[in-house]
């Protein structure tokens, strides 16, 4: 197999294919730059971040010999040598592969306009020897032959009247001509037929086999600038190896158990005896019948000692019922060695020195509960000793003091005894202002500000929300002086306030404002009264949506299938949180009109994501997908009395929509939805508006569907009901055509011009022609004349029951 024997005529494919390996030799190019610009940076960036690193380097600071901080000045200087590697590979590539590449594909063109002059030329001699020539020496010829014939006739005539001999000189004349000419072109004709097998047998087979050559030691050429490319990219070659051996070499040196030793050693201190505390016997020096470290046990004291000794029983109960939870964290600490995370142990450490601090405390308890009892016990069922002999009152002293007693005790006793029956009583009770600011009745999100001014409507009525303009910044929005107040919620040193006292969190803030009546700011003097309960039957928190896969793409954001905490499939469309102000106002629009409607024919809303950013606007998720892409990918199984079904169920949403006074203003397949048991449902109210009088007027034209829009909207922004009319009937003429763009072979600017001039799209193929008047009718120029969607939806139950 080769150029010569097999592509001898194939030189258009020939072409074809240096065309095409120019085209790719030129695309390596490309590449090559631009990853020796790719690696000069990386290398520039790897330089800039080692010199970053020893600018701001303070292990001068600490005098002491540490592993981590030579390995890490190891891995510095390292990361320095691999970027002095990476330029030196950049500039290897450069000189080498790049440079031997470009100079290959000036070489590769030149071979291509080589071949192609020479092909030109060898193919002109061919056809001038084999063609050409011939075909004008038989032109001569034929005229040369009538010639000779007319001059024979004529030398005939000649012999037959008796004067030949000019007749005879002209006809051996042109018989001359003839025989001559006869000869030449034998001569011409063996001469082409060699000429012909010349080229076929050497001169075309020997330029395709030079072609056929040179490709080759091409494509060896453009191997060998690959391979050597690939030497020296490569991130296995010898100098990087040894790089990152030696980093991993200087980490294996550092050895957590002796990092601190020799920090210790510089830093050590020796330790000093505290000394003992002891009882100061000098405070006795003016005191009778006291002993040091002796409890005394007499009758002022004897109350307040049974009450020490019923804690200290009460303390015996608790740690009883705690041995439990503390040997879940002694569990817990055999665990340690197999945490991994870091924050987590250093929660068992936290739980470690709070486990010491309450075994001292413990020790300290018990130590006081043994004192106690000791002298409870010396004195068991004995009267105290009194302090003072009060002889002539002793009776009713001691009554009264064992009535106080016994009543203190008791009063003691139910106290303890309730706290034992109701542990966690302390916690049943928690101030609203300590709740997160998600859970706050009065938080409504990220909610444009239009819509928070429309949920304030008396004097006091308040709320927050998040900023549309400036995520992560908070509003209060306030009805004051028949007024809507938006006052930003300032936050600096860790505190939120207005003008006044700062709090750790805005609940608290609120809280605050709310319960003393203080002013916002003094200039304003807005009172907060009424707070503004958000509706929980839509708001959803972000994380009861599980996001899934992406089922496609929107004017605002992302969609995706997504799962609800109990499972529920649903449909979630985001909102980028770069967008400008207006279109995120425009995206939640959908979902404030969507909340007002219960169709089967209309898309559910499920609820919307507010809480922070991005906003999530959830919907049902119907099965089917998109009714246009439906049309396309069914068209072969889908019959009329189906697709009169189809245009049924969008007319009894419309129809709906149209009590509603709902203007949807982008009624189209694509904006249609298919379920289960091929229900229609209408979707995507992006565009739409709900308006009193069933009217709203639009300037502009951005981002129109003009092929699907009525005149008039388009002439004067007026949309009505009888404009969705007007894009029903193409969505009418979009189902019977199984998903044909309308207008066919139109540009958006000639169908315009063609409606006004009266042109109307013809019946569908498969639309009835009851089917195809009702689009007529939705396409009367006049508004006015167009039929009611209740009126069409009547219209089509006859023809779907026929």
């Amino acid at each position: 197999m080769g150029f010569g024997q097999d592509l001898r005529n194939s030189h258009e494919g020939l072409i074809k294919l240096q065309d095409w390996e120019l085209k790719l030799l030129e695309t390596v190019k490309r590449f090559m730059t631009l990853r020796v610009k790719s690696d000069k940076e990386y290398a520039s960036l790897l330089l800039n971040i080692c010199q970053q690193v020893d600018k701001h380097d303070n292990s001068s600071q600490i005098h002491y010999i540490s592993t981590i901080s030579k390995s890490w000045a190891h891995m510095v200087q390292q990361t320095e040598q691999l970027s002095k590697i990476m330029k030196s590979h950049a500039e290897e590539l450069n000189s080498g592969p790049l440079h031997r590449l470009t100079m290959m594909i000036k070489d590769k063109q030149q071979v291509k306009r080589s071949y192609q002059s020479i092909h030109q030329q060898i193919e002109f001699e061919l056809n001038k020897v084999t063609k050409t020539d011939l075909e004008k020496m038989k032109g001569t010829y034929r005229q040369l032959s009538k010639d000779a014939h007319s001059a024979r006739e004529k030398y005939k005539e000649a012999v037959v009247k008796g004067k030949p001999e000019k007749a005879r000189e002209r006809y051996d004349k042109a018989t001359m001509k003839l025989h001559n000419l006869h000869n030449q072109y034998v001569l011409a004709v063996r001469s082409a037929q060699l000429h012909q097998e010349h080229y076929h047998e050497s001169a075309l087979p020997l330029l395709l086999d030079s072609l056929q050559k040179m490709q080759e030691e091409m494509i060896s050429t453009l191997k060998g600038i690959l391979e050597e490319y690939s030497e020296i990219t490569s991130l296995l070659t010898d100098e990087i190896v040894k790089v990152h051996k030696e980093i991993h070499t200087s980490i294996d040196q550092i050895d957590p158990v002796s990092e601190y030793d020799n920090f210790i050693e510089m830093y050590g201190s020796p330790g000093t005896k505290e000394p003992n505390v002891e009882f100061d016997v000098s405070l006795l020096e003016e005191t009778e019948n006291l002993q040091a470290n002796e409890i005394l046990w007499n009758n002022l004291t004897a109350d307040s000692l049974q009450i020490l000794s019923l804690c200290s029983c009460t303390l015996k109960i608790l740690g009883t019922n705690a041995q439990y939870p503390l040997s879940a964290k002694a569990c817990l600490y055999l665990s340690f060695s197999t945490v991994l995370l870091l924050s987590q142990k250093q929660s068992l450490e936290e739980l470690r020195q709070t486990v010491q601090l309450l075994r001292c405390s413990q020790a300290k308890l018990s130590c006081q509960k043994e004192l106690l009892e000791h002298k409870m016990k010396e004195n068991e069922g004995k009267e105290p000793p009194p302090v003072v002999n009060y002889e002539e009152d002793a009776r009713s002293v001691n009554s009264v003091v064992r009535f106080y007693r016994i009543s203190k005790f008791d009063t003691l006793r139910h106290s303890i005894a309730g706290i034992i029956r109701s542990p966690k009583s302390f916690f049943d009770v928690i101030p609203t202002s300590e709740k997160p600011l998600g859970e706050q009745e009065w938080y409504h999100g990220a909610i444009p500000r239009t819509e928070a001014q429309e949920l304030l409507k008396q004097q006091g009525d308040f709320l927050v929300r998040e900023s549309h303009g400036k995520p992560g910044e908070y509003v209060l929005s306030v009805f004051s002086d028949g007024q809507r107040r938006h006052f930003i919620i300032q936050f600096a040193d860790n505190q939120y306030r207005f003008e006044g006292t700062g709090f750790p969190t805005i609940p608290q803030l609120i809280e605050h404002h709310y319960t003393t009546k203080q002013v916002i700011t003094k200039k304003s003097g807005v009172v907060l009264l009424n707070p503004v309960i958000k509706d929980k039957k839509w708001i959803l928190n972000h994380e009861d949506v599980i996001l899934g896969e992406l089922l496609g793409k929107g004017n605002f954001g992302e969609v995706f299938k997504g799962t609800l905490k109990d499972k529920t499939p649903v449909a979630v469309k985001t909102c980028k949180e770069d967008l400008p102000q207006d279109l995120k106002i425009k995206f939640l629009s959908e979902a404030r009109i969507l909340k007002q409607y219960d169709h089967p024919n209309i898309v559910k809303l499920i609820g919307v994501c507010t809480q922070r950013q991005p906003i999530y606007i959830v919907m049902e998720l119907v099965p089917g997908g998109d009714f246009l892409s439906f049309l396309r990918k069914k068209k072969e199984d889908l019959k009329p009395k189906q697709l009169v079904k189809f245009a049924l169920d969008a007319a009894a949403g419309m129809a709906y929509l149209e009590l509603k006074n709902c203007i949807h203003r982008d009624l189209a397949a694509r904006n249609c939805l298919v379920g289960e048991n091929n229900l229609l449902k209408i979707s995507d109210f992006g565009m739409s508006r709900q308006e009193d009088d069933g009217i709203y007027s639009s300037s502009g034209l951005k981002q129109i569907p003009i092929k699907w829009t009525a005149p008039e909207a388009l002439n004067y922004g007026r949309y009505s009901s009888e404009s969705d009319v007007w894009s029903y009937g193409i969505l009418l003429w979009e189902t019977f055509s199984l998903g044909v763009c309308p207008y066919p072979g139109m540009t958006n600017q000639q169908a315009r011009e063609q409606v006004e001039k009266g042109y109307r799209m013809s019946c569908p193929q498969k639309c009835p022609d009851e089917v195809y008047k009702i689009m007529q009718r939705c396409w009367d120029y006049k508004p006015e004349n167009r039929p009611k969607f209740a009126e069409i939806y009547r219209e089509l139950s006859l023809v779907k029951k026929k």
